[in-house]
């Protein structure tokens, strides 16, 4: 019997509920998506009543089934439909059956089935669904690095979403495209992409919003910002609904784990990299489930175990995923298998693995090919051949050090990512092995405070840019904390997004160094390694390496140290407590000593001035204090290149005169001020509600000398916003990025603005090192607090003596020499 047709009051009904469906699921909600379907499909009469109203509707309803991660159920729906369609609805199909297979890594069968169905959708005129299908290519494209072909998919997915005002597909064009511009290595624009995606979903798509945080992290990781990739996250984990733990989730976890890897939790990374690796099983994707399975192998390559058998597992790993089509996955899985093969000493069979590996081309992720380089330098190191070894590591840190270029941000070119550390310890170790002092000091320059060779770049300047600095200022004075974050993340963000300019300059070589050292400096350089610590003394044309000790040992020292001197300079101790702190730093300085000069005492001479290069652990030692260098000039410089570029002649950038600035809230800091005024008689003087911000930066532009006696607060944290109190709120860090003129010499006083954040590869972040970015060639600044009395009584001495033309490290070892225990210290220059 004939079933009457359906009228068409239902008709219309049934395809506005599949609208609504597909709405739903396109917007990031699949299973209210598929609640809506079902009904609607009950209301078709399926299954008793097969026709195309059905058919239309099991098209969407696979697809919601697929994205809750049941991947059969949706092609058995797709299967459904297929035998009741109309013709003109076969490109939605293929397309729907696409982004399926897609979803579930079956990157082979998806491919031909968006290919046949882009021309479909282009003749019917389906401009929604021809959109969606040429945007669904492209992210396909882009997972196996097709990337020009992917964004003229995305180029045309863009001119029919404008056209139609498809503004939740515009938002997905520019989500893709900061993936494009990840894969190509151009960190600033893909994370103005994410941005402006975001900024797109917030009004179109929040359920979105958790994906593009997501991307958002692993661009940050790919800069080797892991903390801040981790706090993007966590904020991602934060924002998806239930019917988005699926694949999105899983893409969540192996992200987060890739984070704990590159911050050296192995533990947590094996944990989140196996559950992700379970849930894209789940969800029928193999291809990230063997993506997931080479974090979790990374991890316990790294945690030592069983090297053999992991070689094994990697190699097979590696099949899967070249069979899957992922081939520089399936290139760094045999990398992986090779150095796994040289940590158990099969160094024949790795050198027949690495073989296996093609050269990398210039379109490759740039994680393949430091890796490629981090791998062969391994193998030849382990054939003892060890010239060809630093070759592999100077072409690796080549290829980093042309990737950071492009960044404009300071704290991006600080970022150092996981295998970039692992080639500068590869190349140190190397040469400490070969035990030539010449060359362990190329490899330490090579390998340290690289963020200084770029050339300043001004942070924005707009106008929302100012107004939030405004707003901030105002909440740091009433105490805003929540309010003052948000602010300070989102100006953080803005660095991210600045283009470097490319420029750089270039490592001064030893010879080069030691001609700046003449016979009256000597240079102390400490390196690290596998936790031992290393010195490289330089002095009268020749250098010489020296191994220490423990490397924790003395920063725990150092740390102690610091508490002592901070708890000291406190006016309410008791003097009986002043005294135990007192005896207690003093020998916190001597076990110091001990560790760090003591065995370089014959090298160092007696009347030189000194420049100390500290390594990680020793950025805050009080230098000055230790009994050996009371009363000896010392500087102290984030490496030996900085150093001899900082004592070049100064040029004419220099001419804005001497400034004074006297804070809030300190004591002492007017008289202070008042009494250099007299050694600078023609200075600007800012003073009580003078001393504004916008007042100090625009006096500290090319400024000669400037003294700012203030408040000063190091943020562990946040370095860019440690900040100094000004009379109408504070002056940060980050703003000492737009002067146009870095002023040359710099005093802060008071408090420990002397403190630092030391990165990977001994980059370092803070208010100081803020001031030395911009091209300041001396700032002379505290680690630990300084008593007020004591610090006008030494800031006096010390600007008498470079009023009478002493150098700065000179001056500063006069004046604390005959006082109390005062921890200032002078960087750069000296």
């Amino acid at each position: 019997m004939e079933r009457k047709p359906l009228p068409q009051q239902t008709v219309d009904r049934v395809l506005r509920m599949r609208e609504d469906g597909s709405g739903l699921t396109n917007s990031g909600r699949p299973a209210a998506g598929a609640r809506t379907l079902r009904a609607a499909l009950r209301l078709s009469g399926w299954p008793g009543d097969e026709n195309w109203l059905a058919g239309r509707v099991l098209i969407s309803l696979g697809l919601a089934e697929a994205e809750q991660g049941d991947t059969e159920a949706g092609l058995r729906l797709l299967d459904e439909a297929a035998r009741m369609i109309a013709p003109e609805h076969r490109g939605i199909l293929l397309q729907n059956r696409g982004v399926v297979l897609q979803r579930a890594g079956r990157t082979d069968e998806a491919v031909p089935l968006f290919d046949a169905a882009i021309p479909l959708l282009a003749s019917a005129h389906d401009h929604f669904t021809l959109a969606t299908a040429l945007l669904n290519r492209a992210t396909l494209r882009l997972g196996v690095g097709r990337v020009r072909l992917a964004r003229d998919d995305l180029r045309r997915c863009r001119q029919i979403a404008e056209a139609n005002r498809y503004h939740l597909l515009i938002a997905k064009v520019d989500h893709d495209l900061g993936y494009c511009h990840l894969l190509a290595g151009d960190i600033p624009l893909a994370l103005r992409s994410l941005d402006e995606a975001s900024r797109q979903y917030r009004l179109h798509g929040a359920d979105y919003l958790p994906v593009v945080v997501m991307d958002k992290a692993r661009t940050l990781l790919a800069a080797g910002l892991a903390r801040e990739a981790d706090r993007e996250l966590t904020d991602a984990f934060g924002l998806f609904r239930r019917d988005r733990f699926s694949v999105d989730y899983a893409w969540a976890e192996l992200t987060r784990a890739q984070a704990a890897l590159a911050m050296g939790d192995h533990a947590t990374a094996l944990a989140w990299s196996r559950r992700a690796a379970r849930r894209f099983r789940g969800h029928g994707d193999a291809a990230w489930a063997a993506v997931a399975e080479m974090t979790t192998l990374r991890a316990e390559l790294m945690r030592g175990r069983r090297p053999g058998a992991l070689a094994v597992r990697a190699e097979e790993l590696a099949s899967r995923l070249h069979a899957l089509g992922l081939r520089y996955d399936g290139d760094q899985a045999l990398l992986l298998s090779a150095r796994a093969l040289l940590a158990a000493g099969r160094v024949l069979e790795a050198g027949r693995v690495v073989a296996r590996v093609a050269r990398p081309g210039a379109g490759a992720p740039i994680e393949t090919r430091l890796l490629r380089q981090l791998t062969q330098a391994e193998l030849q190191g382990a054939r003892g051949r060890r010239e060809a070894a630093l070759s592999h590591v100077r072409a690796g840190l080549a290829m980093l050090d042309r990737h950071r270029r492009r960044f404009g941000s300071v704290e991006l070119r600080a970022g150092v990512s996981l295998l970039g550390g692992e080639l500068a310890d590869t190349g140190l170790g190397t040469a400490l092995r070969g035990g030539s002092a010449r060359r362990v000091f190329d490899w330490s320059e090579r390998c340290r405070a690289q963020a200084f060779r770029a050339r300043p770049v001004l942070p924005p300047a707009e106008e929302s840019t100012r107004e939030m600095i405004a707003e901030l200022r105002q909440l740091h004075r009433a105490d805003q904390r929540h309010r003052v974050a948000e602010l300070e993340r989102s100006l953080r963000e803005r660095g991210w997004q600045q283009e470097g300019t490319g420029g750089h300059l270039t490592l001064v070589q030893l010879g080069a160094v030691h001609q700046q050292l003449g016979g009256t400096h000597v240079m102390v350089s400490y390196v690290h390694r596998a936790g031992r610590l290393f010195a490289l003394v330089l002095r009268n044309g020749t250098t010489t390496l020296t191994e220490l000790g423990s490397r924790e040992a003395a920063a725990e020292t150092v740390r102690r140290l610091i508490s002592d001197l901070d708890a000291m300079s406190s006016w309410q101790l008791p003097a009986d407590l002043t005294r135990l702190f007192r005896e207690s730093a003093r020998w916190h300085l001597d076990q110091l000593q001990d560790a760090l000069l003591t065995p370089l005492r014959s090298l160092l001479g007696n009347d030189n001035a000194v420049v100390v290069v500290p390594c990680a652990g020793l950025t805050t030692v009080p230098w000055g204090l230790l009994p050996a260098f009371r009363g000896r000039a010392i500087s102290v410089s984030p490496s030996a290149s900085v150093w001899a570029t900082a004592r070049q002649p100064a040029g004419p950038a220099h001419d804005g005169g001497e400034l004074l600035v006297a804070g809030p809230e300190l004591d002492q800091a007017e008289a202070e001020v008042t009494a250099l005024a007299g050694l600078y008689p023609h200075s600007t003087r800012l003073t009580g509600a003078a001393a504004t911000v916008e007042a100090t930066l625009r006096s500290l532009n090319g400024a000669t000398v400037a003294h700012l006696a203030a408040h000063g607060h190091h943020e562990p944290e946040n370095v860019l916003f440690s900040r100094l109190d000004l009379a109408d709120g504070p002056l940060l860090a980050y703003e000492l990025q737009g002067l146009q003129r870095a002023p040359r010499h710099v005093v802060l006083s008071a408090c420990d603005v002397g403190q630092a954040e030391v990165r990977a590869g001994d980059e370092i972040l803070g208010l100081t090192a803020a001031m030395l970015y911009v091209g300041t060639t001396t700032v002379v600044s505290s680690v630990a607090r300084v008593p007020d009395d004591v610090a006008v009584t030494v800031m006096h001495e010390y600007h008498r003596a470079i009023v009478a033309g002493s150098e700065p490290a000179r001056a500063l070892a006069d004046a604390c020499a005959a006082g109390p225990m005062v921890p200032l210290v002078c960087y750069g220059a000296g």
